[in-house]
């Protein structure tokens, strides 16, 4: 069964890396359609397993994680009508676009999802026009990605998921690395895919993004669990929260006892 409106289910979800490392210990959260989500915490927390997890690259060791219903496993993947749905619905940017960049050119990349899915050529040719219009990035289509800059490699990458149009965006620290004219960008893009209907999902540590990115946010602790979930006013309010989980620190200054409180480095 699933959650009236659930794109993603997570119940009691556990993953480790090479059987060893603990990455996830026990999460539970529901996704909804629509929804602009958040997960924060401090590097090592789970937020990039977890979305690997949502994009089945990775499977749950234990717990299921269910896509509208369906609990993602590899067995379900050996339905190719099932794989081939679940990829045209579902969109992943990595944090490192180097990962995700991989053809001659850019309108090569950008094209390469949708022709893979089976989409017209024609059709994929006028996507990618519109998107690199869009994106800023027309005039480097012909280029080599791996001869850009990375806030230029991040809009390919932005672009290259986009192009097939998924239903959910997923994006790992999108805004990493990136000058703020390129960050604000890339902020006001995924505006407009909410805007469009699509469910995103951002993971970050920075927790200055969070009104604009999303509607809900769960923290993930140090102990690879949830630590709180709220509103981004009622998560950036909880001092206690943040502090703990290494989002932010306090700094004391003059004589006075007040505290402001920054992003943990």
């Amino acid at each position: 069964m699933t959650t009236d409106g659930a794109i993603f289910e997570c119940r009691d979800v556990r993953y480790s890396y090479q059987g060893r490392f603990p990455a996830l210990c026990g999460v539970d959260l529901t996704i909804r359609a629509g929804q602009r989500v958040a997960l924060v915490g401090a590097n090592g927390s789970g937020k990039s397993t977890l979305l690997n997890l949502l994009d089945a690259l990775s499977f749950a060791d234990a717990g299921t994680v269910r896509f509208c219903g369906t609990e993602l496993t590899e067995d379900a993947f050996r339905d190719e009508a099932f794989s081939t749905a679940f990829r045209k619905r579902v969109g992943l940017v990595f944090q490192n676009p180097d990962v995700q960049l991989f053809c001659p050119t850019v309108r090569e990349d950008v094209a390469f999802g949708p022709l893979q899915l089976g989409d017209a050529l024609e059709a994929v040719e006028a996507r990618v026009a519109s998107l690199a219009e869009t994106l800023g990035i027309a005039g480097l289509l012909d280029r080599s990605p791996h001869q850009l800059s990375v806030g230029e490699k991040r809009k390919v990458a932005f672009a290259s998921t986009l192009a097939v149009d998924p239903e959910v965006l997923l994006l790992d620290e999108p805004t990493a690395g990136l000058d703020p004219k390129t960050s604000t960008q890339l902020i006001e893009l995924l505006a407009r895919a909410s805007e469009a209907g699509k469910t995103v999902v951002t993971a970050t540590h920075d927790i200055h993004l969070l009104e604009d990115i999303a509607d809900t946010v769960f923290v993930f602790g140090a102990d690879k669990r949830l630590a709180g979930t709220g509103t981004p006013a009622e998560i950036l309010a909880n001092h206690t929260l943040l502090q703990a989980n290494n989002l932010i620190h306090r700094h004391f200054h003059h004589s006075r006892d007040h505290r402001r409180m920054e992003p943990a480095p």
